[in-house]
């Protein structure tokens, strides 16, 4: 009896010794929250355990690639898994994990509108980050506490993407006008992806609707691709320009050789892509490590080397965001109006 009551005297007094070492682990929204001076480490240290994070991104060409290896590289034992889709792909996905209650993703790099979707049906987890005192207020999306739902971690600018063995310097548009000129007809070509609807509905509204119906006359092939495979096709001359091409891709084939080459037009339509952490994400420490790590420096680094813009770099083009001021609800019927368009003015 003398025993049992020791023992139970020492088990009652190990929340002052052993017990109190221990510390419960944090949930999701703790992590995200978390500002302590060990925010990495304790990150790390978390992320090593569950061994993995799984991505899911609208990145194209080779930046999301590059920036796996540069986050493996910096945080070995845990392992990067991608998954890249069209942005709205990739919405359809997480839409569709969430009414299975199979929750895949960790973190999402993609676009505003879906991020804007996910916020608006509690599909994200609020976030803060001690690097994201540096981002500008235009950079961050606000969530309550003094969280963020996201912040942009680069922008992609789209414009005419040209294959320089085709155009002649002289015919390479230097606005939406110059499109119509007689020697490009048959030789234009349109992405029917966000890319290309977003195009149009920069068009529309800074050249109305009958601007957008006199393209029908160039001969506009549309081809059902990604803004990548797009300047893919410019590249091997099956067609000779695109004003659905995104900068960072052409510049990036061009340095290697490629004979692409990139012009702004007098609107420059805009993508901003922002992080967020997926509610419920199965591998939480890795989820917000890997967040803090596209918004640092070193991943800031690898899409500034790939032609990104970024909030830090201002650029000369008139930007347009076009999805800004507008509603889930409100983006979907303008963008749905602009597909109609985008169909009436071409041929597959």
């Amino acid at each position: 009896m003398k025993f049992i009551i020791t023992v139970c005297l020492a088990v009652l007094q190990l929340p002052a010794s052993g017990w109190a070492q221990g510390k419960k682990p944090l949930s999701l929204g703790e992590l995200a929250a978390y500002m302590g001076a060990d925010r990495e480490q304790r990150l790390f240290a978390g992320a090593k355990v569950e061994g993995k994070v799984v991505w899911y991104t609208s990145l194209a060409g080779s930046s999301y690639k590059e920036l796996a290896k540069g986050f493996e590289s910096k945080y070995p034992g845990v392992k990067i898994e991608p998954y890249r889709a069209t942005s709205g792909d990739l919405m359809t996905k997480l839409v569709a994990e969430a009414e299975a209650r199979h929750v895949i993703a960790d973190t999402i790099e993609t676009t505003l509108p879906v991020l804007r979707y996910l916020r608006e049906n509690k599909m994200i987890t609020p976030y803060t980050s001690p690097l994201l005192s540096k981002y500008p207020a235009g950079a961050k999306e606000k969530a309550d506490g003094g969280l963020f739902h996201w912040a942009i971690d680069r922008e992609t600018y789209m414009g005419v993407g040209y294959n320089t063995s085709i155009i002649p310097p002289p015919a390479v548009p230097k606005s939406y006008a110059d499109l119509l000129r007689p020697e490009l007809r048959g030789k234009i070509g349109f992405a029917t992806s966000d890319t290309g609807t977003r195009t149009v509905g920069s068009m529309l509204k800074h050249k109305g609707e009958e601007f957008v119906k006199k393209l029908k006359a160039q001969d506009v092939t549309l081809h059902s691709v990604s803004g990548r495979a797009m300047a893919d096709m410019v590249i091997s001359g099956e067609i000779g320009l695109s004003p659905t091409i995104f900068r960072d891709h052409a510049i990036e084939s061009k340095s290697k050789g490629a004979p692409i080459d990139w012009a702004p037009m007098e609107v420059v339509p805009t993508n901003a892509g922002g992080v967020s952490l997926v509610a419920q994400a199965p591998h939480p420490h890795a989820a917000v490590l890997l967040a803090d790590f596209l918004l640092g420096p070193e991943g800031q680094k690898i899409l500034g080397e790939l032609e990104y813009g970024s909030p830090f770099k201002p650029v000369s083009y008139k930007l347009w965001y076009p999805e800004s001021g507008m509603s889930t609800a409100q983006y979907d019927m303008e963008n749905t109006r602009w597909e109609k368009l985008l169909r009436e003015i071409g041929r597959k």
